[in-house]
């Protein structure tokens, strides 16, 4: 039963997260301590994660987990986050699909990041934990968990993909000029770092190695903890907000989406709109029949992948968790979506991908701009490299309407702006820029040692 406490009034903004594991029939399988080979336990995290985000991390039971005043308080910021139908590119596209956009870019920081950032920051801060490490792999998630670190009066050492941090130097000082450290990964700093550099000297990083660094700083250091932006249940948790707020505001649209996109990296923003709309089909109600996943030709995981168990990290730091993945030594392209650059999906996600709830397409780097130049000139929004996954994949359904005549709604998540990723546009514009494509060996030799699920 839903529970009428938890739901939203208009101009709200969601009291609680919703957890969609109480209501999957197939529960994700656990995740597996690497030594021991058991399930993990929350008190396994604890050296790693909050005591929070552990516990959230592995909770099976409740569905809905209050958001604390604080973090609801600084939600106010900017949430509730506008839902826009995009008339400009039904038009552009002369289609009779009605094209609906969460926007997420009005945050602070220009990013869906920052629901989790804030969350988890919270919770360190209140287990009276002084320093954080994290991984970054456009400059998106490290810019939100330095402005909350800051709020909350902690020291953040930020690990940047080093082609990131080549490619974005403003996304850099926007972590810098909240206070953060940002080193580009792989590093000197680290054993997994040196390690890497070593066998691999022009190696230009992948968030797999950068997760790898943040976790070994944060082992080694004193009242230090590991902050995560994507993969994991509990960050997809946070990002519910998204989808419980998009829920309420279709219903004041006097429309319900046939179809729910989003770009796809480690599932953060894919889960954050989807979940909550999802909840009503696995439940048997009536609701949304298809959720697509939209992520990167050069980086395929749940289109391509193999669904085993899989290090989160190139090292092989953390948990072994059941996913989607292209292998954690797969090196990833240097495309420009950086957020999107990861090798694996998060284990509740492959679940439902495997149990065939979900769907996923793959899109072409010239694509995902030439759709990002098509929004922007349609809806005066220029959009990160990322969400033009999630753009390329929306046009291409509401294409599908105008050959089929169906006048279906399509909602996707604009999970961040793209000011700050100028000099891609300009490559993509100067035809500069490539297409990049995983061969079957690749993917053979990257998931050939991998733990085996069936």
């Amino acid at each position: 039963m839903e529970s009428k406490k938890y739901l939203l009034q208009e101009g709200q903004i969601p009291q609680a997260w919703y957890n969609i594991i109480p209501d999957m029939a197939n529960k994700p399988l656990p995740l597996i301590h690497p030594a021991t080979k058991q399930p993990l336990k929350a008190e396994d995290l604890y050296p790693i994660f909050s005591k929070a985000a552990s516990q959230q991390e592995l909770n099976t039971t409740d569905r809905w987990i209050e958001i604390p005043d604080e973090v609801r308080d600084m939600y106010r910021i900017w949430r509730p986050t506008p839902l826009v139908r995009a008339t400009g590119l039904e038009k552009l596209l002369d289609t009779p699909a009605h094209i609906y956009f969460k926007n997420e870019s009005v945050s602070p920081v220009g990013s869906h990041k920052l629901n989790s950032a804030i969350a988890q920051a919270y919770y360190c801060k209140q287990e009276g934990v002084t320093n954080i490490t994290t991984e970054t792999g456009a400059g998106q998630w490290g810019a939100a968990l330095s402005l909350a670190a800051k709020h909350f009066g902690l020291e953040l050492a930020v690990y940047m993909v080093k082609i990131s941090y080549n490619q974005k130097p403003y996304r850099r000082s926007m972590m810098q000029t909240y206070g953060a450290e940002v080193i580009s990964s792989p590093s000197m700093s680290t054993k997994a770092g040196r390690k890497i550099i070593t066998y691999h000297p022009n190696h230009q990083g992948s968030l797999g190695t950068a997760i790898s660094e943040a976790v070994e700083l944060a082992m080694s250091t004193p009242n230090c903890k590991y902050v995560l932006g994507s993969v994991l249940n509990h960050v997809a948790l946070h990002q519910t907000v998204i989808g419980l707020e998009a829920e309420k505001q279709m219903e004041m649209a006097g429309e319900y989406p046939d179809v729910v996109v989003a770009c796809f990296g480690g599932g953060s923003n894919f889960s954050g709109l989807a979940f909550p709309f999802l909840r009503h089909k696995l439940n048997g109600e009536n609701g949304v029949t298809r959720f697509v996943a939209a992520e990167p030709a050069s980086c395929p995981k749940l289109t391509r992948g193999v669904f085993q168990y899989d290090f989160g990290d190139e090292a092989g730091y953390t948990p072994l968790i059941p996913m989607f993945t292209l292998g954690h030594n797969f090196q990833p392209a240097n495309i420009h979506a950086g957020g999107l650059r990861y090798h694996g999906g998060g284990a509740i996600i492959s679940q439902l991908k495997h149990d065939n709830l979900i769907e996923a397409v793959d899109i072409q780097q010239l694509d995902s701009f030439k759709a990002a130049t098509m929004f922007a000139r349609s809806e005066g929004i220029i959009p990160a490299p990322e969400s033009s996954h999630a753009i390329a994949a929306t046009i291409n359904e509401a294409l599908k309407c105008k050959i089929t005549g169906e006048k279906k709604t399509i909602l996707f998540n604009l999970s961040g702006h793209g000011l700050i990723d100028m000099a891609a546009y300009d490559r993509y514009f100067a035809n500069d820029l490539a297409n990049y494509e995983v061969t079957a060996e690749e993917i053979a030799q990257s998931t050939k040692d991998l733990e085996k699920i069936l």
